[in-house]
């Protein structure tokens, strides 16, 4: 059994969830505000973590390093266990971070003017990233259907065609929790081999999904593989972010060595040492902990569903397949988001995430993040149910 429901203190600590909220929000009563926002974990790091990294520090000596042959076979071997992958040491290329990694992919292989296919609703790096390399980003819409997400094929290969340099794949989806299926998965592949499309495979949050869901990667069902790039971490799994460990699998040697002299052109340093360490020791003990990770998430995600639909009729809590991440449905209550925000920063002190941040798909849709102790939950629905009432 691991702890998850100890509360851990994270304000004054540079914590961009706890600490910058006056900023993020405007608002001037940061320190009264619980933060459901950013998409990190208020749960302390496991002890084989944090065993494994004082016994790195205490190694006193801190010089140039890099991720070696024992951390390059954890990861081979995770992707194996949880996902059914088989990857092979020369295609892993360590990053600081899975937005890092994207970037780094958009440089080397497109063009500024060039146009970037996303999905929309879709976290705001998606399109903030290419549109700051100077390249064109285009937005189909998923279809929705309360909080449902599906893909509508035909769309999707009308925009690939118009042309399209690469298309940026959120798998599982973040912010709609959805696992993608196998056969979707497979056809977004072949679609993008098909029309010389770049397929950026974003997989941050495949640890994370719930039973019966199981996460595919673009890797396992292409028909080739060498117009992907998946980008991977440990952050999201094991609440690492602040360590910055991520990596690329690329499985074609050409985009390899381009990749790789984008970084050294753009001084790169890809993963620290304690990093590697983190995430060495999650992926070769974390299996069990992972788990019962899953299990709690699962727990807070039910509390808050079925409390909003006593509470606030009107209100729809979709389940989430994936991440510990819930978006919330507010439409039917006729709130605009201006007002709802005020509600819930002014009236509830609860920050939670406005759904147009993720594009204007998500107008009438907020993300809560649940990867917190069960004290905590339950608090920020109160506080939620709070700000509500104000406004209804």
């Amino acid at each position: 059994m691991y702890d998850f429901q100890t509360v851990h203190t994270r304000r004054n600590t540079d914590s961009i969830k706890w600490d910058w909220l006056n900023e993020v929000y405007t608002v001037k009563h940061g320190e009264e505000i619980l933060p459901m926002w950013v998409a990190d974990m208020d749960f302390a790091l496991p002890a084989f973590i944090e065993d494994a990294l004082v016994e790195r520090i205490r190694g006193g000596v801190f010089g140039y390093s890099f991720p070696g042959d024992t951390a390059s076979q954890s990861v081979i071997d995770w992707v194996a266990k949880r996902h059914g992958t088989t990857i092979e040491k020369d295609w892993l290329l360590y990053e600081s971070g899975v937005i890092p990694s994207m970037s780094l992919a958009i440089e080397t292989f497109t063009e500024p003017g060039d146009r970037v296919l996303v999905h929309g609703p879709v976290y705001p790096p998606f399109r903030n990233t290419p549109a700051n390399l100077k390249r064109e980003v285009v937005t189909f819409s998923l279809t929705e259907s309360s909080g449902e997400y599906s893909i509508d094929f035909d769309k999707f290969e009308a925009a690939l065609v118009d042309s399209i340099s690469a298309f940026i794949f959120c798998n599982p989806h973040n912010p709609g929790g959805k696992v993608w299926s196998r056969e979707d998965v497979k056809r977004i592949a072949d679609l993008c081999a098909k029309h010389n499309v770049l397929l950026i495979s974003d997989e941050i949050h495949a640890d994370l999904v719930f039973a019966p869901h199981k996460h595919t990667t673009a890797l396992s069902v292409a028909e080739s593989t060498d117009h992907i790039i998946t980008c991977m971490a440990p952050t999201k799994t094991f609440n690492l972010a602040g360590l910055q460990a991520a990596y690329m699998i690329v499985t074609d040697a050409t985009k390899r060595a381009k990749l790789k002299e984008s970084a050294m052109n753009a001084a790169h340093m890809g993963m620290t040492v304690l990093g590697t360490t983190a995430m060495r020791a999650a992926y070769e003990h974390g299996e069990a902990w992972v788990d019962e990770l899953l299990g709690q998430l699962q727990h807070n995600m039910n509390y808050v569903a079925d409390r909003l639909h006593e509470e606030v009729p009107g209100v729809l809590v979709p389940m989430p397949e994936a991440t510990y991440l819930l978006w919330i449905d507010y439409r039917k209550l006729g709130i605009t988001e201006k007002d709802m925000m005020h509600a819930l920063l002014h009236e509830g002190k609860l920050a939670l995430e406005p759904g147009t941040k993720y594009g204007p798909e998500g107008d009438g849709f907020l993300r809560m993040n649940v990867a917190c102790p069960f004290e905590t939950v339950k608090d920020g629905v109160e506080r939620f149910i709070t700000a509500v009432n104000t406004v209804k």
